[in-house]
């Protein structure tokens, strides 16, 4: 929700030069023959104009005039006894804001200056280089500022200086001659947002009447030009941009692209102009590592341009520390702070600055040079080299000329016409850049993201730096502490959703997206070895460094591991991707009234009110996102017409058109000023009603505060209970897992205190991370890299020991054991884990004793393969019979997640030995070997049906530390989203599980698209897919949450319903009624809605008692209803799912309570129905239709063989409509099953509860 109201474009507008008074001391000062290069005045606030500028008809005319008036009045008095503005500007405006009411002076209402513009500072901004009395008439000048408040909101003002001649007699300098002098005034024009481009064009429009007009009338000019000014709004975020017309101009507003992006209105090729790309990656690593900065300019203008585009390039990093980009000559005290900064000064001030300060990165605008305080050069690590040359390479693509690019046009003859070909380019230019820029960032930080833990808050910036070149170490070291990386890690724990995040996601490898699917401890695969050796230096494949992964520890433990220079992490090689900016639709406001009364005014809001209407009925449904601006724009013009019911009907709109802008601060304070007549009005509309219902219902709510804090990881200093185990582990990324995490508890513990001690949990985590450093040491030769699959890691690796196929050492990856021989190149494989037919602890003689071997048994060969692995015999024992089991469970279920969990149960028993090292350690290793356990304990055979029929198994609840409920499947085919995209679309997955969350899948590939689409906090109960490219999904709340299938946002909202939303369907009968959508909800409500405009085009109501199952004609009227058996209606039992087959007259009907299906055929007036019982079942969840087969889920009965034991499980049964029976079994699932979805006729998904919390996907014959 967009929580920032509309304003106006103008916010203040103030006029600054010198008083009367000072100009008669010029006068004097001349009579005594002083050179008029000498004389400098102190600029004052002469005027200040801020709106409202009318008022009520009654004292219209005087308002206005006195308004004027009171400020001009008080600032003179104000000045005589204010502190000085550099000294205390903080100071001075807070007395300003408060002395009216504190004296009581009449009229103080009108001095409505905003509380964050500092007046006191304000004149020396406006002539950053000293007001001087000329002799000549020089050009007008324009600079920008910058003006940060304490608590970092952000105004921004353009500052035109003219020069006019000085009233009065003017005394003879030399000669008798007489002269005549000049005087600057500058002109501040201030706003919330930053429209440099468009200030300074309406004050160039200003500039041509004040050229024009006799002095006397100037101030009348000005106050009309500002009036005019607060009369445009500024355009909501989004394609929507705003023009106005200043004669002779027409002036573009252009929009935020969304509500996290700012403003951009203005040339970001500046800096490309000014800098070379080398240059500029410096200048972009001065700012990333927080330094102090000081641009230099000796144009006052480029200052704040060159600034402004500089943070842009950052983004989403945000500036955190003092930024004023224009320091007048009174201010370069300000370059003393002991603090980050960045400042911008005029060029004349470089070597004092350069002279008098220490340890200020110095930036020259005008030649394009960095240096510092004390050397020519910057000695500070630069941005990493893949990055910085990808860089490079794009900014060769930017074409930065607009000459070059128009030279083949014609030449324009009107001026408008021209300023609109130079906007549409600037645009497109503009919007390269951004891409390059945002590229920029996101191969910076692009693997931070995997080093998060988003349910503790947890950043682990030491697995980070490991992850890093030796090389970049220094310059992420100072990155990391800085606190502009800081507020990007919150936005990234957060989830934000910006345009980093975006590009971060769409440009991940295969690699990359295979490991975000797969929990699995991180090692590296066969395919990024052969990358790191092809672009490792032989001198620098082996090196020694600290184990940066180890926090706070003691020791001084040092780790060879091999250096990764992979360049998987880098964004692209391929050319830059060449996207066109979003197209926009520019609204132009009605011509500004000639006077401005309050009538004029209103008469001027109409206009745009029906401006605004008609391009709403122009737009109609063909593009939501438009129409939700225009909605937007006409709520607030409503607003300040005090129509406040209009206002909301227009805000109540965006629900069903984009919620990210609906003005949640803006609609509450609006809720709350209602009258009692408007009150009552609003109650008899029911979209009012409801509205304001919700508005107050959500301000009652206690306000949580979104956590913003980050933390390190630190081992613990004390014991740690079974909770804070489980806690600890977490955050320190050692595994998600609660129940793996309960059994390393009770291995650690191993039966006595129930506790873990602090240096046992240290020496745990030690040797983990020494694990995962090792295995980066893994040198395997060129030919066994080549032979072993692209996406194989090497787990684990014994000693040199003796075999039966020689000596060597034996590796274990996720698939096969094979033996690395002793001065041989190449290996030999052992086995797979899906062919070991028995795994054993043997003894073989040696000398006199015998020591212990391990035999492993592989289908299809004779001999037996044994390895003399001595005290390791054991360990590795567990671990290959885990591995084999996880391989062996795996396969007949085709869930490859029991392989991932197989690995981190093999890792977490290499630890716990190697932490323990005592003579238990062994058995407690063994309490982590839980898939042996099981398969010993149960027999694990999936049944013939099940395994010919289950294709594969995916886990949606993968990033979470428990399993969820899967309460709703949709599968919506590949044509679903690629309506207007040239692009093939994949199908998808859409999964619904607890708390609101919905996780997406592409359905061609069964990868994780995204992890949470948050919709609410309630239990999801349905979903349906539109053509429209749209997904419905009906909510616990009684909200329906539609969420757009291309950018996967959330941004609509259908409100209608009052209580629970319990079913979604679509009438698909003829073309005419495709778009024809059904809800219901808990209360009988049944609405039907026009999917395409999300009207409510007609409403049900049912009035039924008990349990039952109603048809309905279209018109809505009752045609007959069916009650549950009476055998069943005591203890009544209510239906939980039905299935219509029109075709056969067929109604099929289950209970959640009975494990029974009964079939009624409706085509008599009196129906009947059969019952037909289901073995093993205790309650029918779900039923679907597919092909000629009806596939019901079912909750099973207690007792229940299978990996739960004596839990329930879930089956799903394919029953045979003619013959009534059941004609297939399927058992996949632990729990019971939830939730059934067809994909294409060619599979059944189905979805279970919580203690399984996985989707099943079955073939359909």
């Amino acid at each position: 929700m967009s929580e920032h109201p509309p304003s106006s474009l103008l916010e203040v507008c103030v006029v600054v030069g010198a008083s009367h008074e000072k100009l008669q001391e010029v006068c004097q000062t001349l009579n005594s023959h002083r050179s008029v290069e000498h004389v400098l005045l102190e600029p004052e606030v002469l005027h200040v104009l801020a709106p409202p500028f009318v008022s009520r008809p009654q004292a219209e005319s005087e308002a206005v005039r006195s308004h004027w008036r009171r400020h001009h009045s008080f600032l003179r008095k104000k000045r005589k006894r204010a502190p000085s503005a550099a000294t205390a500007p903080a100071q001075a405006h807070h007395t300003f804001a408060g002395e009216d009411a504190a004296t009581g002076r009449e009229g103080s209402e009108d001095v409505a200056v905003p509380k964050d513009i500092d007046l006191m500072a304000l004149p020396q901004l406006c002539f950053p280089g000293g007001l001087q009395v000329t002799n000549v008439q020089r050009e007008e000048q324009f600079h920008f500022l910058v003006f940060t408040d304490v608590f970092g909101n952000k105004s921004h003002g353009v500052v035109m200086q003219y020069y006019r001649p000085i009233q009065g007699e003017m005394s003879s300098c030399q000669n008798g001659a007489r002269m005549k002098l000049f005087c600057a005034h500058s002109m501040c024009v201030i706003s919330k947002y930053p429209y440099f481009t468009a200030l300074k064009d309406s004050l160039s429009c200003l500039l041509i009447q004040l050229r024009a007009c006799p002095f006397s009338d100037v101030e009348e000019k000005v106050k009309d030009f500002a009036a005019k000014l607060a009369l445009v709004p500024t355009p909501p975020p989004g394609q929507l941009h705003l023009m106005f017309t200043l004669p002779p101009l027409t002036i573009e507003l252009p929009s935020r692209e969304d509500k996290d992006c700012p403003v951009i209105d203005l040339d970001l090729h500046l800096p490309f102009l000014c800098f070379r790309p080398q240059a500029l990656l410096q200048v972009l690593s001065c700012l990333l590592q927080e330094q102090r900065v000081v641009i230099f300019s000796a144009t006052w203008a480029r200052l704040t341009l060159v600034a402004e585009s500089l943070l842009l390039f950052l983004q989403p990093l945000s500036w955190q520390h003092p930024y004023v980009p224009v320091l007048a000559r009174g201010m370069l005290d300000f370059l003393m702070a002991p603090t980050a900064f960045l400042m911008g000064c005029h060029l004349c001030h470089f070597e004092e600055v350069a002279a008098e300060t220490d340890d200020l990165i110095l930036i020259n605008i005008d030649n394009g040079s960095v240096s510092t305080s004390c050397s020519d050069t910057v000695d500070l690590p630069e941005i990493p080299s893949l990055a910085a040359d990808c860089f490079t390479q794009r900014c060769q693509s930017l074409r930065i000329h607009f000459d070059l690019d128009q030279c083949l046009r014609a030449s324009c003859t009107d001026i408008n016409d021209q300023r609109a070909q130079r906007r549409a380019w600037q645009r497109s230019l503009n919007h390269h850049i951004q891409i390059i820029t945002t590229e920029l960032i996101v191969n910076i930080f692009r693997d931070v993201s995997s080093h998060l833990n988003y349910e503790h808050r947890v950043f682990h910036c030491e697995e980070f730096l490991k992850s890093r070149e030796p090389m970049e170490h220094l310059f992420y070291k100072n990155v990391l502490e800085t606190h502009i990386f800081h507020s990007f890690l919150r936005d990234r724990l957060n989830r934000k959703m910006d345009n980093f995040a975006r590009m971060e996601l769409s440009t991940r490898s295969e690699m990359q997206k295979m490991k975000a699917s797969v929990a699995v401890p991180r090692r590296p695969t066969m395919q990024e070895i052969r990358a790191r050796k092809k672009s490792s230096l032989p001198e620098n494949r082996l090196i020694n460094r600290q184990a940066m992964s180890l926090p706070n520890l003691g020791d001084d433990q040092t780790i060879k591991f091999q250096r990764s220079a992979l360049l998987a992490r880098i964004l692209m090689f391929e050319p830059a991707p060449r996207m066109p900016p979003k197209g926009v639709e520019v609204f132009k406001l009605p011509e500004f009234p000639e006077t401005l009364s309050f009538h004029a005014v209103q008469g001027y809001y109409r206009d745009l009110i029906q401006l605004l209407g008609n391009a709403i009925n122009s737009v109609q449904n063909d593009n939501a996102s438009l129409l939700a601006r225009y909605y937007y724009m006409r709520g607030f013009i409503n607003l300040l017409c005090l129509r406040r019911l209009d206002a909301l009907v227009d805000f109540q709109t965006l629900y069903k058109t984009d919620t990210a802008i609906f003005p949640t601060q803006l609609v509450t304070c609006l809720v709350d000023s209602l009258i009692q007549e408007e009150q009552q009005q609003a109650n008899r509309r029911p979209e009012l009603e409801r509205l304001i219902l919700k508005m107050k219902t959500e301000n009652q709510k206690p306000s949580v505060q979104l956590d913003d804090h980050v933390k390190k990881f630190e081992l613990p200093c004390k014991n740690l209970d079974r909770e804070k185990f489980v806690r600890c582990i977490q955050e320190g990324g050692v595994v998600k897992d609660v129940a793996t995490i309960h059994r390393l508890f009770d291995a650690l513990t191993d039966g006595e205190s129930k506790q873990v001690e602090p240096e046992l949990f240290k020496g745990f985590y030690t040797f983990w991370k020494e694990m995962e450093a090792e295995a980066q040491d893994v040198n395997l030769p060129t030919d066994v890299i080549d032979r072993l699959d692209h996406s194989e890691c090497v787990y684990k690796l014994s000693s040199c020991v003796k075999t039966s196929h020689g000596v060597g050492k034996i590796a274990m990856t996720q698939k096969r054991l094979f033996l690395l021989p002793e001065g041989q190149s190449g290996f030999l494989e052992i086995t797979t884990f899906r062919d070991i037919q028995e795994v054993k602890i043997a003894s073989a003689p040696f000398l006199l004793v015998r020591i212990p071997s391990l035999r492993i048994r592989t289908s299809g060969r004779l001999e037996v393969f044994e390895a003399n692995l001595k005290t390791e015999t054991e360990l590795w024992n567990l671990v290959v019979k885990e591995m084999w089991a996880g391989r062996k469970m795996a396969n007949q279920h085709k869930d490859p997640q029991y392989m991932t969990q197989a690995l981190t149960n093999v890792l977490l028993m290499d630890a716990v030995v190697g932490c323990l090292h005592t003579q238990r350690s062994i058995c407690a290793a063994s309490k982590l070997a839980y898939f042996d356990k099981v398969k010993l304990e149960v027999p694990m055979m999936v049944p013939k049906s099940t395994s010919e029929t289950l294709k594969h198994k995916i886990n949606p609840s993968l990033n979470l530390a428990e399993a969820q409920t899967v309460h709703v499947l949709l599968y919506t085919p590949g044509q679903l989203t690629c309506n207007d995209s040239k692009d093939e679309m994949n199908p998808k997955l859409w999964v619904a599980l607890s708390g609101g969350r919905v996780v997406v899948f592409d359905a061609a590939s069964w990868s994780m698209l995204q992890d949470s689409i948050q919709v609410g906090e309630s239990q999801l109960n349905c979903m349906l897919g539109l053509v429209h490219e749209q997904v419905w999904i009906g909510s616990q709340d009684s909200v329906i949450y539609i969420i757009d299938t291309h950018s996967l946002f959330c941004n609509k909202q259908l409100t209608e319903h009052r209580y629970e939303v319990t079913g979604l369907t679509q009438d698909a009968g003829d073309q005419h009624s495709s778009l024809q959508t059904y809800s219901c909800s808990r209360d009988g409500t049944i609405l039907q809605w026009d999917s395409s405009s999300l009207k409510v085009t007609r409403q049900f109501q049912l009035s039924c008692c008990g349990d039952s199952i109603v048809e309905l004609r279209k018109s809505g009227t009752p045609q007959r209803r069916l009650l549950p058996p009476e055998h069943l209606q005591s203890p009544p039992r209510h239906f939980s799912s039905f299935l219509v087959i029109p075709e056969r007259g067929q109604l099929w009907t289950g209970s959640a309570d009975s494990g029974d299906l009964y079939l009624w055929h409706t085509d008599s007036s009196t129906p009947s129905f059969k019952k037909i019982s289901l073995t093993g079942c205790s309650g029918v969840t779900c039923m679907i239709r597919v092909k000629d087969q009806i596939w019901v889920g079912c909750r099973g009965r207690s007792g229940v063989g299978g990996q739960c034991g004596a839990q329930m499980g879930g089956k799903v049964l394919v029953v045979d409509p003619q013959s009534h029976m059941v004609v297939k079994e399927l058992q996949a699932h632990s729990d019971s099953i939830q939730t059934l979805c067809s994909a294409e006729d060619r599979y059944v998904l189905s979805g279970s509860a919580r203690r399984d919390g996985k989707i099943a996907i079955w073939k359909v014959e």
